[in-house]
């Protein structure tokens, strides 16, 4: 099976529904190092570790920016679902820099 991933410009991690890392790209693992088969929730605070409970028992999806290092990213969870029950299955996390001249355009 190819890896559409493996050599992307962003990250991409994706664990199952009891936050054990499943997948990393190149970029996530050396951002994170190699944590497959990890728990994410040992790597993330309180507050964090709620908004993934909530994602993994609702489905929803989160979006936000962080500057870390004087670089702002992009980070995006949102869900994969088991076929044919529509449950879910775990989440995926993009992360992406953003350029210094990034901005929002507004319609």
């Amino acid at each position: 099976m190819f890896d559409y991933f493996e050599n992307a410009v962003f990250s991409v991690t994706v664990c199952d529904k009891d936050g054990v890392v499943l997948y990393q790209n190149a970029v996530a693992r050396e951002r994170d190092g190699d944590v497959v088969g990890k728990n994410l929730y040992g790597c993330h605070g309180k507050k964090s570790a709620e908004m993934i409970r909530h994602m993994m028992e609702t489905g929803a999806s989160n979006t936000y920016e962080v500057v870390r290092d004087g670089k702002r990213r992009l980070i995006h969870h949102t869900p994969w679902f088991e076929k044919p029950a529509d449950t879910v299955a775990g989440l995926v996390e993009i992360a992406m820099d953003l350029p210094d001249n990034y901005m929002v355009i507004k319609k």
